[in-house]
């Protein structure tokens, strides 16, 4: 059989592009003489349609364009993901609107051959699935496609031990597709690798996995599309976080392919996270019609690494880096700001803040007096500063890119309505230690960030001589402790019994449960890790849990 796959990078609530990408996906497969052409879950609508999907509106524009792939169907069979809120009865016959599933539908020979909904729904992590769709019945939908037995299943279905893969292969399916919109984290793609192969060997069939590709708001798609034979051996790794058609003739169950085996390996860590990142912001702010991106270049490692990020993301020509120096910031933070934007060849304007810093002094003096107003006072910096890159925005049009880390929106170490301010923050799920070794592998591809900037103690450069350390643990033992209480959701005992000082944790824990209240107003970033900040760990903000 020769299969056809296509992991786009669709856009939620476009339906009428999303339809213009598949039907030339599908004029490309008929091209291809492919005998099945595999397109990603949800692909009418885009993944996640969230609240979209409750639309009487929306899901009759969703239905509509399906009908017309339909019609444009020839000899190639296709499996493409749409929103079904038909209620089809015993026989499967559609007998008007009802409840919402999140369907595959089979399309040749200018009809809809047949409908498959989903029947285990993700309801934990970023996945809300059960808020909009009902599960598909406990049965078996093949279709004969060249000869052979095609069995359909849809993303969470194949992780499921008894899932609809055991029913299609005790049917004989002699091929199993399940098509998906699998959601980036830091090794998920070998995760993924694993699961095919075993489910492959288990079925005793071909299994496709088609994923889709793209960044959607919090969410990065990373494709990654896998084949694997009926002995598990993978004959097919798709590129990871870009789309891609590619064609294989797959031998049919029992049979080895001549010549067979993937010929990609997976990317390192540090590059795969990297990719993920401009994936991830290019686009959001595509998707979202901006133009270009603004980011405040303090001279500091963050504020770098963002830079990198939009400029490999966007092409430097549409970045424009922003140096806003104070009377504390130091001559050298001035000075590795411009270059770094030198070397990335963004442009780079200064727009120091001494004087509407001075203005909120004075006007604010006679309401909170003239004795040295601590972080208060500090923060009037950072909030000067938000006001600038905002008003930039506003004039010229482009996203401000917020910079703050992992490691400083988990404790609040961050200005609200200041330094936090921003549409996108690329590294909102990057620990701090992260950063420098993302910092070190991009440098290793084009020395681009100064290395002062990669040496130099991190400092907020708020008051005299100030450094992240007087406020902070070392980022090493901080990453530490947060990974273990945020992305392994460890208690305070079992991180003291790690070897942590019981004080310290305590302190770390207590700031991160008094600053969700920040968080929550926090622009929206890439999902890195098993656990990021955001739609995945869901915290009442008023709370008085580990408070320290």
């Amino acid at each position: 059989m020769r299969i056809a796959g296509a992991q786009l990078n669709l856009d939620v609530g476009d339906l009428e592009g999303n339809g213009r990408r598949i039907l030339d996906a599908m004029d490309w497969a008929e091209g291809e003489k492919a005998d099945l052409l595999v397109l990603p879950e949800l692909a009418t609508s885009g993944y996640p349609p969230e609240d979209l999907a409750l639309r009487d509106d929306f899901l009759g524009a969703n239905r509509a364009v399906l009908e017309r792939l339909a019609e444009r169907s020839a000899r190639t069979v296709t499996v493409v993901g749409f929103l079904d809120s038909s209620r089809p009865d015993a026989r499967g016959a559609d007998t008007g609107r009802g409840r919402v599933a999140n369907a595959a539908a089979v399309l040749g020979s200018g009809r809809i051959l047949g409908i498959y909904h989903k029947e285990h729904l993700p309801n934990y992590g970023v996945f809300d699935e059960r808020r909009w769709f009902y599960p598909g019945r406990n049965t078996v939908h093949t279709w004969p496609v060249a000869g052979t037995t095609v069995g359909v299943s849809v993303c969470e279905d194949l992780w499921m031990e008894e899932g609809p893969w055991r029913l299609l292969a005790e049917a004989s399916a002699g091929v199993i597709v399940n098509i998906n919109a699998s959601p980036y984290h830091l090794g998920k793609a070998a995760e993924r690798e694993a699961l095919v192969s075993r489910r492959a060997r288990e079925a005793g069939a071909p299994v496709v996995y088609l994923n889709l590709v793209g960044g959607q708001d919090e969410l990065v798609f990373d494709g990654a599309s896998l084949v694997a034979g009926s002995d598990g051996a993978i004959l097919y790794r798709g590129a990871q976080f870009e789309e891609e058609r590619f064609l294989l003739d797959v031998p049919p169950a029992g049979k080895e392919a001549p010549g067979r085996g993937a010929e990609r390996d997976w990317m390192e860590p540090e590059e795969e996270i990297w990719e993920a990142l401009v994936l991830a912001t290019r686009d959001y702010v595509r998707k979202n019609r901006f133009e270009a991106a603004v980011v405040g270049l303090s001279g500091g490692i963050d504020s770098a690494v963002t830079a990198c990020v939009a400029a490999d993301a966007l092409g430097a020509d549409r970045v424009w880096g922003v140096s806003m120096p104070s009377v504390y910031s130091s001559e050298h933070s001035k000075t590795d700001a411009k270059r770094l934007a030198s070397n990335l060849g963004i442009r780079f304007d200064m727009v120091p803040i001494e004087r509407a810093h001075a203005a909120f002094v004075d006007t604010l003096s006679p309401v909170m007096g003239t004795d040295g107003w601590g972080v208060a006072g500090e923060n009037l910096q950072a909030r000067a500063r938000g006001s600038v890159l905002m008003a930039l925005s506003n004039r010229h049009g482009g996203l401000v890119l917020a910079t703050g880390n992992k490691s400083e929106l988990s404790v609040g170490y961050a200005t609200l309505y200041g330094d936090m301010v921003g549409g996108f923050a690329p590294l909102k799920d990057i620990y701090k230690t992260l950063v420098y070794r993302l910092a070190q592998w991009r440098n290793r591809r084009e020395p681009v960030i100064p290395t002062e900037i990669l040496t130099k103690p991190p400092s907020a450069e708020l008051r005299p001589d100030q450094l992240d350390t007087d406020s902070l643990p070392p980022y090493d033992v901080l990453d530490s402790v947060l990974a273990m209480y945020i992305d392994l959701e460890r208690s305070m005992e079992e991180i003291a019994a790690a070897g942590f000082d019981a004080c310290l944790v305590g302190r770390v824990v207590g700031l991160v449960e008094r600053s969700e209240y920040k968080r929550r107003q926090s622009a929206p970033g890439p999902k890195i890790t098993t656990k990021s900040l955001g739609r995945e760990r869901r915290r009442p903000i008023t709370s008085g849990w580990n408070l320290r």
